[in-house]
């Protein structure tokens, strides 16, 4: 196992809600610069964001149930000299203001640091309407965006404090419940840097968020098949780390993509556009395949989508097979 992540065979693994470390990011940022203001829609405490309020009231502001107000607020913060966090559900940010984001942010260049909570079919029983599955295609599409989709809670603060001294537009990607924590303080972070969790020259399975951890357990299985995967970790959807990935691709010739999200216009087709112009080779998919999601139990619905640890093993069998 590699030496970024802690062992996954632990008896004793870690669960936190990977949105806590942002909640903890922005408290640090906010003590060590004062220009960091933050602003909420009516989701403070579920966004983690109450940490930051509770410590610096006089520099955040309840914008209420007006996320398109939320966008604009905050690129006129962005415009004054502040570096401005905003936060809601990733259903309703970007899912209702992606034109505000489009056009007072992006367009703009305002550095809006635009957290999306709640994301993937793991929010689990609140159902379709709150899964929120396009917003990474949504905001890879945007120029001068950055799209962040951290893999447990340990990074989220890292990628929060980051964040502040990353000029452009950036959306931060959290999930709802509590997942495995799989790296730790001494693993680096950077923004736009892939890290390879696992060493493999079968085949590379590239994750993103909290399907890293499945991919990771793939990649345990793989091996008592006969099969060594190359885990890559990208952090960092946009701009993708193209170096670190072709390398792997020109190794193993094979590649499977896991994501908890449409698949279409996500990291499996980020990862499917930079193979078909660099390093044409086998890629199998793994995320939501252009349907919405439905009210389960988190775990429930990983399995029932496809999304876990064995439907990516046996993905990862079918481009081996076809090299």
């Amino acid at each position: 196992m590699s030496s970024l992540i802690v062992d996954l065979k632990a008896h004793d693994l870690k669960k936190e809600p990977i949105r806590k470390g942002f909640g903890l990011g922005l408290l640090k940022a906010g003590q060590l610069n004062i220009n960091v203001v933050a602003a909420c829609a009516d989701l403070t405490e579920s966004t983690q964001m109450h940490l930051f309020k509770e410590a610096f009231p006089e520099r955040f502001i309840e914008i209420g149930v007006a996320e398109q107000n939320l966008v604009t607020v905050g690129s006129g913060l962005a415009a004054a000299g502040k570096i401005p966090f905003i936060s809601s559900y990733a259903a309703f940010s970007p899912g209702r203001n992606w034109e505000q984001i489009r056009t007072t942010v992006c367009l703009n260049d305002r550095p809006v640091k635009i957290v999306g909570s709640h994301a993937g079919v793991s929010v689990g029983p609140d159902g379709a309407t709150h899964q929120m599955l396009e917003d990474i295609a949504l905001m890879r599409v945007l120029p001068n965006m950055v799209v962040i989709a951290p893999c447990d809670s340990i990074e989220a603060e890292k990628a929060t404090l980051a964040m502040v001294n990353d000029r452009r537009p950036n959306y931060l990607r959290l999930a709802r419940e509590a997942t495995p924590v799989i790296t730790t303080v001494d693993t680096p972070f950077e923004i736009g840097i892939a890290q390879v969790f696992e060493q493999g020259s079968d085949v590379t399975i590239i994750a993103t968020g909290s399907m890293t951890y499945h991919a990771l357990m793939a990649a345990e299985l793989l091996y008592k098949d006969g099969i060594e995967a190359e885990v890559i970790h990208v952090a960092t959807i946009k701009p993708l780390d193209s170096e670190t990935i072709i390398k792997s691709l020109k190794k193993t010739r094979a590649v499977v993509t896991a994501e908890e999200g449409q698949i279409n216009g996500g990291l499996g087709g980020a990862i499917s556009e930079l193979s078909s112009e660099s390093i044409p080779v086998p890629i199998r998919r793994i995320g939501m395949k252009d349907r919405f999601g439905e009210s389960g139990e988190p775990d429930e619905l990983l399995k029932y989508f496809g999304l876990d640890a064995e439907h990516i093993r046996l993905a990862a069998h079918e481009v081996v097979d076809k090299k």
